[in-house]
């Protein structure tokens, strides 16, 4: 699978080439995630603007992605997400168990303010 990486200073933009979210695709997100986390990235912003479909067992691979993000003190939105799957998202009851943003301008707000939650929380304790 082919992805379109972008090294910004507070995220990681990954967009996947291909137009059909399946459960390959979740699978290799996880795993290009894994890997530059062990680089030392910890923030991830997943376009899926080339993604026009969706199949149902990709939406539980995306959401064991988030859980594994914040279950390590990492940021992830998906952002520019189709039409046709996000209304199969919301048909699964899925799509308030991931951080989606319609813009990408809104996703790199959510992923800053995530770290700055990060920092203030980190400093009380």
């Amino acid at each position: 699978m082919e992805f379109k990486i972008d090294t910004k200073s507070s995220y990681i933009l990954i967009t996947p080439v291909s137009n059909h979210l399946d459960a390959k695709l979740t699978a290799e997100l996880r795993q290009k995630c894994r890997e530059l986390t062990e680089n030392g990235r910890n923030n991830f912003i997943v376009d899926l603007h080339n993604c026009l479909d969706g199949d149902k067992s990709s939406f539980v691979g995306l959401v064991e992605m988030h859980e594994d993000c914040y279950s390590n003190e990492q940021s992830l939105v998906f952002t520019n997400v189709q039409t046709e799957v996000m209304q199969a998202l919301k048909a699964e009851e899925m799509d308030n168990s991931i951080n989606i943003a319609p813009t990408l301008i809104e996703a790199v707000d959510i992923v800053n303010m995530e770290i700055l939650e990060r920092d203030l929380f980190g400093e009380e304790e």
